[in-house]
């Protein structure tokens, strides 16, 4: 004889319960790529606290799941950046990718991203072919377009009369791009130009020599990380000071205000974050990273903390089937999260459509130095790159 049980409903969901909770009970996993070694590793730094604190600040989950991380160091190199964000996909098989400082690391890791289908989103590099004829539905950027920061400046010396600049940066993708920049926006003459060896270059005298030659009524000049704080010491050095303006992108910022003081008061930059915006979530980023660890973040670090947001509303939507990429991949083009740098949206090419202000270093009255936001060069900015972009 053929029997049959009958389960009572309430002991069905004890027993299926658990399984289904089970089955929810799994991890984020986050690969996280910057440069842990060497000058440089101030950025990743600040790049890691901030995500360390927009995880904090989400109760260490992301769409209620919890979240593991992999710190990984491409040491400033694109073939140790490429060899770190395969393993990162293929061996420890991570749902998102996120960071990247320097432009050749990305571009030399954009193809095992892309054809891996691997979620990713970049918080600073900014490669014009990201933005433009390589940009993909896989990946994000809470930073910017290169050309994006050195054009408000280029629009910025034309309103201050500005006729002619000299150009100064490293020869390598993002330094290319930012010379490009100025060069779309300045209708003044470029009477000088100067594209210097990275990452090693750290004697700037026979540029700036060049430079005080051409007699510009001001100088440009993008070097990120330590070396720009020894080019504006060299700048300063060389008598030029008070007597050639300087304006600078990714020069003059909270990394290196501590060390160049003086030395970079008077000094232009530009920047789409500046700690001083009048915003909640801004105001409480800004006093949590103090308090958590005793120095002011960067741009960097803001940038990468918004990340943080844009990952949850991703896992949020599909309630945590990470396998669901298009869903993602909808949710975070919407957007929708509350912005340390007070809101932006996201063009077609997946990069930000947003403010940039003019900055400059203060003294305070107790002796430390800050950046101040002194006015809004241009809203609402797209890159120029978006209609190369297939995306629609």
């Amino acid at each position: 004889m053929k029997m049959t049980t009958i389960v009572p409903a309430a002991a069905l969901a004890l027993f299926v319960g658990p399984v289904v909770a089970q089955a929810q009970q799994q991890t984020v996993k986050i690969g996280f790529i910057s440069t842990f070694s060497g000058p440089p590793a101030a950025i990743g730094n600040d790049m890691k606290n901030a995500f360390e604190l927009g995880l904090d600040h989400h109760g260490r989950k992301l769409g209620g799941l919890p979240v593991e991380v992999i710190y990984e160091d491409d040491q400033l190199k694109p073939e140790v950046g490429v060899q770190k964000t395969q393993k990162l996909i293929e061996s420890d098989h991570v749902d998102f990718v996120v960071g990247y400082i320097w432009s050749n690391v990305l571009l030399a890791s954009l193809k095992p991203l892309v054809d891996s289908k691997t979620m990713t989103i970049v918080t600073n590099a900014g490669a014009s072919q990201l933005a433009g004829e390589q940009c993909s539905p896989y990946v994000f950027s809470t930073s910017w377009n290169n050309d994006q920061t050195p054009a408000s400046l280029g629009l910025y010396m034309n309103q201050k009369g500005v006729k002619t600049v000299f150009l100064l940066g490293p020869n390598y993708a993002a330094g290319k791009d930012m010379l490009a920049g100025v060069q779309s926006t300045f209708t003044g003459q470029i009477v000088g130009q100067e594209l210097t060896r990275w990452p090693d270059q750290i004697d700037f005298s026979a540029e700036l020599s060049k430079a005080r030659e051409a007699k510009p009524d001001a100088i440009f000049a993008f070097y990120p990380g330590g070396i720009g704080a020894q080019f504006v010491t060299q700048y300063a050095q060389a008598g030029l000071k008070g007597h050639i303006p300087l304006y600078t992108a990714f020069i003059i910022d909270d990394l290196s205000l501590p060390r160049l003081k003086d030395l970079a008061v008077g000094i232009a930059s530009a920047q789409e974050w500046v700690s001083d915006l009048p915003n909640a979530a801004n105001q409480k980023f800004v006093a949590d990273y103090k308090a958590k660890y005793s120095s002011s973040p960067s741009f960097y670090g803001a940038q990468t903390y918004d990340a943080v947001a844009l990952l949850d509303t991703a896992v949020t939507a599909v309630k945590g089937d990470l396998s669901d990429k298009e869903g993602m991949r909808k949710e975070m083009e919407k957007a929708d999260f509350a912005s340390v740098r007070g809101g932006f949206k996201f063009g077609n090419n997946h990069i930000p459509i947003q403010n940039f202000y003019l900055d400059e270093a203060v003294k305070n009255a107790d002796g430390s130095y800050a950046l101040r936001t002194v006015t809004t060069i241009v809203k609402d900015d797209q890159d120029k790159f978006h209609d190369k972009c297939p995306m629609k």
